[in-house]
């Protein structure tokens, strides 16, 4: 909690007068009873109406000064905490930029959105609460026992003999719903995660038919949270009852102690409505006190979520020589092996092979034989286990990560188009790009036809995860993105699946035109049978390396893999022409 709070030390100014003017509020709420006592005593009992008069503008004047006081605190408290979680958010953000794809796994992406949003939220209210009124309810509670003290001392013993037992009562509870809303917070990252996966997967659900299994799913998940919710707050809800029949007992005790005194001649009746006052205020502090309880129990759990992130070192952090300012391409893996975290297998093992500038090397095997795990060591994505991978004879983690980034382009499996203009998502690749290079860019990726049909051209918007464009459309608008960038090393991850035979060779031919290193991994034989190198990848193991002819000549597992597609596209063909 105090890191994060450490945030709202740059509103240093705002906060300290927040503080100020609460102060002011609690000053006049620790006098306001002196006053009604005087106006009781000196006034209505003496019969003094210039004292009522007098005493009452005062009263009056100081209400005045209260009220406005309270008006400026909550401008300034709200400055302070909405400044501190504009900037709790832009730096958990610009962290979680600087995790590597690992780091992200690991805590989960609904995990990270609800800390974004939810969590910092939480901070933001607590902060608020804390420049207005949570300083001023424990202060006000304290105060009200030593004013009380300055009025009748014997009264001000019966708020000492109450109050304590019931701050401790409060703490005791405090405690246990941090630990609450610690567990409420990790279900709301599950119930999150069920929406986010629902949501991106939601036309396979509607083709599945599979609403009511997924409604099912997200009500356990959402039931689960309500009864843990439910919990916390009925923990921390008990609390107003318990200080309300605490305080109700104390208020009844001064009124029997006053009664016995004032009947003896030692009280006076100001002085009695004066102590009920402290008492009932304390009583209201307490209410505010049980529900500030619950934002810091929240609070708490929510910072500590927050600081976990904020303490999380970047794996992405750039460094290393700068890379050349243009690399020729040439990839090497030196006896590469990977696992991921916890995995008991490795996904690649012992991989060694060599991409020369300009080759186009095709990678093709079973599914999980760690195609894709390869490729994503190149841009340093994941680091390797064991051996090495060099570019250009130089071993990557030598480069400066982001220049070496910048100079490799790569299409992944999933096509994600983000939203606004085809042009915004294409200069997503290369913001410095021309309108030559765009248009040149597009016509390789066989897409600049479809685009100049449509009516505003490269300025046509488009939907969130591109959903307004085919399977084929995305994947090649995400062609021409990595290619606006000429890189020196293309990453194709299974991309060219939705097209058709025609566009797909029309594509690979203009990727020959182009100066650079391509990979390609594809499921079928035939898109790779061009390449001038195909790794064959079986269970982590590279099997096989060599020219599509080659590996037909001295590879079985390559030959049963093309003979059973062959046989598969023949068998096609004949049901489609019956």
């Amino acid at each position: 909690m105090k890191e994060i709070f450490t945030y709202a030390a740059k509103y240093k100014v705002a906060a300290f007068f927040a503080l100020f003017l609460m102060a002011v509020e609690l000053v006049v709420e620790l006098i306001q009873p002196l006053i009604m006592a005087a106006i009781i005593d000196q006034g209505i009992v003496e019969q003094d109406m210039g004292r009522v008069v007098l005493w009452g503008a005062v009263l009056l004047g100081m209400s005045l000064l209260a009220f406005a006081a309270g008006i400026l605190n909550s401008f300034f408290a709200s400055k302070v905490s909405q400044g501190t979680a504009y900037d709790l958010r832009k730096d958990v953000y610009g962290r979680i930029q600087r995790f590597s794809v690992m780091q992200i796994q690991r805590f989960a992406t609904s995990s990270l959105i609800t800390r974004l949003t939810n969590d910092v939220t939480q901070i933001q209210s607590l902060i608020f609460m804390a420049m207005r009124i949570m300083l001023r309810a424990p202060l006000f509670i304290i105060g009200g026992v030593v004013m009380a003290y300055t009025v009748n001392v014997q009264l001000a013993l019966v708020l000492t003999a109450f109050v304590p037992v019931l701050l401790l009562v409060m703490l005791l509870l405090m405690t246990k719903g941090v630990k609450l809303f610690g567990i409420v917070q990790t279900k709301m990252d599950r119930l999150n995660g069920i929406i986010q996966e629902n949501l991106l997967a939601i036309r396979l659900v509607k083709a599945f038919f599979r609403g009511s299994f997924e409604t099912n799913r997200f009500r356990k998940v959402n039931r689960s949270l309500m009864e843990t919710n439910k919990r916390a707050l009925q923990l921390m809800e008990a609390v107003m009852p318990l200080v309300m029949l605490g305080m109700n007992a104390g208020i009844i005790a001064i009124l029997w102690i006053g009664s016995v005194q004032m009947n003896a001649g030692g009280a006076q009746p100001g002085e009695i409505v004066a102590v009920l006052n402290y008492a009932t205020r304390i009583l209201g502090s307490f209410g505010v006190f049980s529900f500030l309880l619950m934002n810091i129990s929240r609070g708490k759990a929510s910072a500590a979520r927050i600081k976990e992130v904020l303490l999380e070192q970047p794996e992405e952090q750039s460094k290393g020589r700068d890379v050349e300012p243009k690399l020729s391409g040439d990839v090497t893996f030196d006896n590469v092996s990977f696992y991921y975290p916890e995995a008991k297998r490795a996904t690649l093992q012992h991989v060694s092979f060599t991409a020369e500038s300009g080759e186009m090397v095709g990678i093709i095997g079973e599914t999980g034989s760690g195609k894709s795990t390869l490729v994503q060591l190149i841009p340093r994505l994941f680091a390797v286990s064991q051996g090495t991978v060099s570019v250009d004879g130089k071993q990557i983690d030598s480069y400066d990560r982001q220049q070496l980034r910048q100079q490799i382009g790569m299409v992944p499996q999933q096509a994600h188009l983000f939203s606004g203009t085809i042009r915004e998502n294409l200069l997503w690749g290369n913001d410095q790009a021309n309108n030559e290079e765009i248009i040149q860019s597009a016509e390789d990726a066989c897409i600049h036809e479809y685009i100049t049909s449509l009516p505003q051209g490269y300025d046509t918007m488009i939907g969130q995860r591109g959903i307004n464009l085919s399977g084929g459309q995305k994947q090649r608008l995400s062609l021409a993105r990595a290619l606006i960038r000429n890189p020196k090393i293309l990453i194709l991850d299974d991309s060219t699946s939705a097209l058709d035979a025609n566009t797909e060779a029309k594509v690979l031919q203009a990727l020959r035109r182009r100066s650079c290193t391509v990979f390609i991994i594809a499921s079928k034989i035939s898109s790779l049978k061009g390449a001038d190198k195909i790794l064959l990848l079986k269970q982590g193991k590279l099997e096989a390396v060599g020219p599509h002819r080659q590996l037909m000549k001295q590879s079985p597992y390559y030959r049963a893999i093309y003979r059973s597609q062959s046989e598969t596209e023949v068998f096609e063909h004949a049901r489609t022409d019956s």
